[in-house]
């Protein structure tokens, strides 16, 4: 009668264990859930209920192969835009609770809506699928897309016809590219390498391995000091400009109330980096030193203009003096905005 007696004891008492462990994650899950769209901005602080906190005896964060007890927002531990962390909660019973969650970090000053004013419209190759796109003097570089087709090309502004062109091989797919003083580097899509041309004949010169942590080549441009990389994510990668297969840094891009990714074609000018969101008709301005957009460009009546399908989208940024050109991928237009 006494082992009974003990045993449902026992068993009140495990079941009122795993209940108070339940209601600490639901709690723990519900306060995530609302932060998640609210975000975070660096410096503040985790405020975690009650319930958490009070039947706690720590609580750590972890983070890929990091881990911190400090609930601050601190930029050596979180980057902008989404981070996956695990929350680690050993409970003053001793039970060690683990839950998933998403943190989102924003930048603190609003992005800048960016007016602009179309003054010139020139012809573009509706063939060429325009994945890296610069002018230098009244010659446009342009990165060619698609396997099978894939190519750097030149020509003059206001022509189509090139003046020089190198087809790349058959599996490869073309991506972003930028001059840097006498060549032209370019990336490409999922070879896992990176060509360069001389810039005058676009003869290549030699290829380059990506860095490890660099998945797939999107968009490059180059800040005169080293490269700058997209990969599709919501990272730009800086790569030794004499040596690309060498990582810099790397940084995180968000605005002030929403993460972005998909970051794609790019172009450095006068200290910002331009960044278009594949299949968004928006473009970025970015500052390099720290990810956070301070301004967006809409080129939604452009591209409405220009788009019939899922992929003819806006893409090619370059600058023709402080004036901007914009054109996309099988686009028949290059547009020469002015910024306001």
């Amino acid at each position: 009668m006494k082992k009974s007696i003990i045993a449902g004891f026992a068993a009140i008492l495990l079941l009122a264990s795993c209940n108070k462990d339940k209601e600490i994650l639901d709690t723990l899950n519900n306060y995530n859930n609302s932060m998640e769209a609210k975000g975070y901005h660096f410096g503040d602080k985790l405020q975690l209920p009650k319930e958490v906190t009070e039947n706690a005896e720590s609580v750590t964060i972890s983070f890929g192969d990091k881990e911190t007890t400090n609930l601050t927002i601190d930029p050596k531990f979180f980057t902008l835009g989404d981070n996956a962390v695990t929350f680690n909660i050993k409970t003053k019973g001793g039970e060690v609770l683990n839950q998933d969650a998403t943190i989102n970090v924003f930048a603190k000053n609003p992005e800048k809506n960016l007016a602009y004013e179309i003054i010139a419209e020139y012809p573009h190759d509706p063939k060429n699928f325009v994945q890296g796109f610069q002018i230098e003097g009244n010659t446009i570089y342009e990165s060619d897309g698609q396997n099978g087709s894939s190519q750097i090309l030149k020509y003059t502004l206001g022509t189509t016809t090139p003046l020089a062109s190198t087809k790349q091989a058959q599996e490869d797919f073309s991506e972003g590219s930028t001059i840097v003083g006498d060549k032209v580097y370019q990336l490409t899509w999922q070879s896992k390498k990176g060509y360069v041309y001389d810039k005058n004949s676009l003869k290549l010169l030699s290829e380059f391995a990506y860095p490890n942590v660099f998945g797939e080549g999107w968009g490059l441009t180059y800040d005169g000091k080293s490269l700058i990389a997209s990969d599709g994510s919501k990272l730009l990668y800086f790569l030794d400009v004499n040596d690309p297969s060498k990582l810099i840094k790397y940084i995180a891009v968000a605005g002030s109330s929403q993460a972005y990714d998909q970051l794609n074609e790019l172009e450095y000018h006068k200290g910002f980096v331009y960044a278009n969101v594949w299949q968004k008709p928006i473009i970025l301005k970015i500052n390099p030193e720290t990810g956070e957009v301070v301004g967006t460009f809409d080129f939604t009546e452009i591209a409405k203009q220009n788009t019939k399908g899922s992929d003819d989208v806006l893409n090619g940024i370059a600058f023709k003096g402080d004036n901007m050109l914009v054109t996309g991928k099988n686009w028949s237009k290059i547009y020469e905005v002015v910024i306001k």
